[in-house]
């Protein structure tokens, strides 16, 4: 007996999940919503979206808009004490209103 696999998507049930009400894609508000460079926004992953689906290790953060690279944003965030860098869609992030 081996080890089990663990693969990028290991341990997503939960956290990929949606709601009842939530199911299906997500509404066009969200998807028509222009990001500025500098903004804050919320890493909440669409599961209904395969493209530019971010780790779970980063579900929930808040990150910096820093540059749009064709329909994705490229987006940083602080991991513990680094800094990474993460290439997300519209789908993925929300404005955040958390201040500062």
């Amino acid at each position: 007996m081996g080890k089990n696999p663990r693969g990028i998507r290991h341990k997503t049930r939960q956290i990929f999940k949606k709601s009842t009400r939530e199911k299906g894609l997500a509404p066009l508000s969200r998807i028509m919503y222009d990001y500025k460079i500098n903004e804050r926004v919320d890493i909440i992953p669409d599961s209904a979206v395969h493209k530019t689906l971010p780790h779970r290790r980063f579900c929930g953060k808040v990150g910096v808009i820093i540059a749009k690279r064709g329909q994705a944003y490229q987006v940083e965030i602080k991991d513990g004490e680094k800094t990474k860098t993460i290439f997300l869609r519209k789908e993925h992030m929300r404005p955040s209103k958390q201040v500062g």
